[in-house]
């Protein structure tokens, strides 16, 4: 059976940069096993399996996978399946477009609003299906530090220190000195698994306010080795969780802020990840991700 399939690159607005995502159309059929296989095949971040929704309002249901397991939710895979489905409603359509694509995941309904526009990058933004709250307790600063091949004293910068939160996906929030520091960073695989918790199976999302791009507020890298992810381009449910990091840091305020990180600069794939954080008597009441894609490919599997 011939299946199409797509690859974007999400968190950019311009081809062979951000993040690239393989999404499968008419996934009907398909085991587990077989799902975990392409994802292999793929070897990229993640690969979408789309089926038919359950609710039938809905717009379709996501299986989503890393090369090594599934996730119950991504951000790049929901924000490229979300403009690839509006894509594929209004076909070659010239007229803008704005859709509300309704996405079935493992951690719950996910709705996202998609805006086309004849001649750019689509855009989507999607409201996180669950609040950042923190995860289990890391190491030491000093295992810390060992993992990531850095010294001790580059760990951490103002208040901010190693914590770990999880909004759907848990990871473990590492600060650093500045943008030489980030580019220094190099996992060591012998220490991660006392570094970060749940035996190493977090991933690693290091960041610094020194940033590349002037209109960014914060830089990241993201290492799971534990997901078969070596390093990530860009990380929306990282980012949706770091929304619990910046509020218990930072302190924002109450009402709506709006944060930019880049990620991917370090290798060659520059990505912008938009996080919109509101804040109501004094606790997180939302969080908001929002990014670009482009069209890469498509073709088909024979299987």
């Amino acid at each position: 059976m011939a299946r199409r399939f797509f690859v974007l690159d999400v968190f950019t607005n311009q081809a062979l940069a951000g993040n690239p995502l393989a999404v499968v159309l008419d996934a009907e059929g398909l085991s587990d096993a077989r799902m975990q296989s392409i994802a292999r095949e793929f070897n990229l971040s993640e690969t979408v399996f789309v089926l038919p929704p359950e609710n039938p309002a809905h717009s379709a249901k996501l299986r989503i996978f890393t090369p090594a397991k599934e996730l119950p939710f991504a951000g790049h895979p929901t924000v490229g399946t979300a403009i690839l489905l509006a894509k594929e409603r209004f076909g070659d359509s010239d007229a803008d477009q704005n859709a509300m694509v309704v996405l079935e995941e493992a951690i719950g309904n996910v709705r996202c609003g998609v805006v086309l526009k004849n001649g750019a990058a689509g855009f989507a933004e999607f409201d996180v299906p669950r609040l950042p709250r923190p995860a289990d307790p890391l190491g030491d600063k000093e295992l810390i530090a060992a993992a990531l091949g850095l010294e001790p004293n580059e760990i951490g910068f103002e208040n901010h220190r190693p914590c770990a939160f999880e909004a759907g996906v848990p990871f473990a929030f590492v600060p650093v000195a500045n943008l030489a520091a980030l580019a220094r960073v190099s996992p060591y695989q012998a220490h991660w698994d006392d570094a970060f918790g749940r035996g190493g199976q977090m991933g690693a999302y290091i960041y610094c306010r020194q940033t590349n791009s002037h209109d960014s507020t914060f830089a990241a890298r993201m290492f799971a080795p534990h997901m078969g992810i070596g390093e990530d381009p860009a990380t929306g449910s990282a980012a949706a969780a770091f929304a619990g990091v910046v509020r218990h840091y930072d302190k924002i305020t109450d009402g709506t802020h709006y944060l930019r990180i880049e990620q991917g600069f370090d290798m060659g794939r520059p990505s912008m990840i938009d996080l919109e954080v509101d804040v109501e008597a004094g606790q997180l009441n939302a969080v908001r991700i929002g990014g670009q894609a482009v069209v890469v490919s498509s073709g088909e599997l024979y299987l």
